[in-house]
């Protein structure tokens, strides 16, 4: 039992950072990983040593944020004006900061399903097989969902696609290219 709490504990960072960006709020992201953290110790002895404990949390923590979001529809949101004020009274003057709240704003516009892919692969760096045990789908659905987010999200970011320039003019035609077998893992 000490193994695994001290293997549990290895993984905290990687849950909280992956339950703010599915959050969107610091303080409903630690109660997310503490309601984890507490499941998973509670199920403790379902977890097979050996096994893969990270992708065996993220389930638990994807799962706890799906339960919360839909109590939070049935029972309706409402957030207080006085906790957003300061946020939105709080215009950012430098580039980067801009560019990170144009990324946040972008990835809130992505359907729950593509954001959820975009975060485990590109912020997590889990892998495809990884990713479709922790949302439970196959891997040709992590696979287009990864695809189709990273369009979107250059759709709302007005990002152009790699392989054009990023001059004015006419668009160029893209070139129809044959992607190596490990492009997929890329993101």
């Amino acid at each position: 039992m000490t193994d695994f709490r001290l293997l549990l504990e290895q993984e905290i960072p990687r849950l909280r950072r992956y339950a703010r960006a599915l959050a969107r709020d610091a303080s409903r992201a630690d109660d997310l990983v503490q309601s984890c953290l507490a499941r998973a110790l509670a199920k403790s002895h379902l977890w097979q040593p050996g096994t893969d404990l990270r992708a065996w949390l993220f389930t638990i923590l994807h799962n706890q944020h799906v339960n919360d979001v839909r109590r939070a529809v049935r029972e309706g949101i409402s957030v207080p004006v006085d906790d957003m004020a300061p946020v939105l009274a709080t215009p950012s003057t430098q580039g980067a900061s801009l560019r990170l709240r144009d990324l946040e704003r972008a990835l809130d516009r992505l359907p729950e399903e593509q954001r959820q892919v975009l975060l485990l692969v590109g912020l997590e760096g889990m892998r495809y097989e990884e990713v479709a045990r922790v949302l439970s789908v196959p891997v040709g659905t992590v696979r287009s969902r990864l695809s189709r987010g990273r369009d979107m999200l250059r759709q709302l970011m007005d990002l152009k696609p790699e392989d054009e320039p990023l001059t004015e003019g006419p668009p160029r035609p893209r070139a129809h290219r044959t992607l190596p077998d490990d492009a997929f893992r890329q993101i």
